[in-house]
């Protein structure tokens, strides 16, 4: 009978160990916690990218945050941004007069990123911040950007693990790896 497949064999290799990402989680919520100290916290998570990366983080922090999510959709199953970006998930929470921190998993194009930010803008926030655990290094135009709080700046490669997908899998990957092209059709 042969072996089930693993899904660690579709991983070309691992870029970010799951050591490693746990330390730099725990970086991160100590520069925010530092930063935030007394201020009316409320931590916007995108969905589903986001989500792993977010309860670590929250997990690390020692004060009081309130927590949201959006779900939004620019990807579909490719491996591209297609360009549009929809809001599929709104906040419950109003964000009048509050501190927000949106916690993405990567920024790639940056476009979802910017779109988000603008619509939220408009909702009269205190501030709007962003800590993205990876940034991928690309040739971008104006449209990029600049997060507050960076995990980990990655070479533009197709990756999946700790919350990244490749057609909703992978997601459960302890670690960030670099999705064999085979997998996707890739070169």
């Amino acid at each position: 009978m042969p072996s089930p497949h693993s899904m660690h064999d579709d991983i070309e290799h691992v870029l970010i160990s799951e050591p490693v990402l746990q330390a730099r989680v725990a970086t991160l919520a100590a520069a925010i916690q530092e930063d935030y100290a007394g201020r009316d916290l409320v931590l916007v998570g995108i969905l589903r990218g986001g989500v792993m990366f977010m309860v670590d983080l929250v997990r690390h922090l020692d004060m009081p945050v309130e927590m949201d999510f959006m779900a939004t959709s620019s990807y579909g199953n490719a491996t591209e941004s297609s360009g549009v970006v929809r809001i599929l998930k709104d906040l419950d929470t109003s964000v009048d007069g509050r501190h927000l921190l949106i916690v993405e998993d990567i920024i790639d194009s940056g476009l979802t990123l910017r779109y988000l930010m603008e619509n939220l803008a408009n909702r009269n926030p205190a501030s709007i911040a962003v800590c993205a655990l990876l940034d991928k290094e690309k040739t971008q135009g104006d449209s990029v950007v600049q997060p507050e709080y960076i995990g980990f700046s990655i070479p533009d490669r197709f990756v999946v693990g700790y919350g990244l997908d490749y057609a909703q899998k992978y997601r459960n990957l302890p670690y960030i790896g670099v999705l064999k092209p085979s997998v996707y059709g890739g070169e």
